[in-house]
């Protein structure tokens, strides 16, 4: 098994096997990893280079996904305001990405990367504060064949 494989097969293993604030962690992180993607595809002029551009929209469409499960899977009868407020979050950070991805625009990706990235900080302290539960796998937002 190369390393590749090893590395997807670790992958699929700590997604099936991740608490339920884990795996919002790990959702959280690949967002985040994708976005940072994203803005590394910025030359110096703050253009992305036709070659590129593909590329950039991928990035930019995995992370929509990502916010897009986080969205669905909030619990909003027992989340009370927090469901709904991280809820209008979601929908804010994906409105702001679909207009950053038209008009190339690092700024808007900067700003949603480093909210995800308080969030992110917030749910790892959660994760590991509150009792394991297994959760059901999120497989499609991580991009892992189950």
């Amino acid at each position: 098994m190369g390393y590749t494989n090893a590395y997807s097969a670790y992958q699929k293993t700590n997604v099936k096997t991740a608490s339920q604030g884990h795996l919002v962690v790990l959702l959280y992180e690949a967002a985040v990893k994708n976005l940072r993607s994203a803005l590394s595809l910025f030359d110096t002029e703050n253009k992305i280079k036709a070659p590129d551009i593909e590329k950039f929209s991928g990035f930019i469409q995995k992370t929509q996904a990502i916010i897009t499960e986080l969205e669905v899977s909030l619990d909003m009868d027992k989340g009370g305001d927090i469901s709904k407020n991280l809820m209008s979050l979601y929908m804010y950070f994906n409105s702001e990405l679909m207009d950053a991805s038209i008009n190339h625009n690092r700024e808007k990706i900067t700003f949603v990367m480093n909210m995800l990235n308080e969030l992110l900080s917030a749910w790892r302290t959660a994760s590991q504060s509150t009792p394991v539960q297994t959760a059901v796998p999120v497989q499609n937002a991580l991009n892992i064949q189950g």
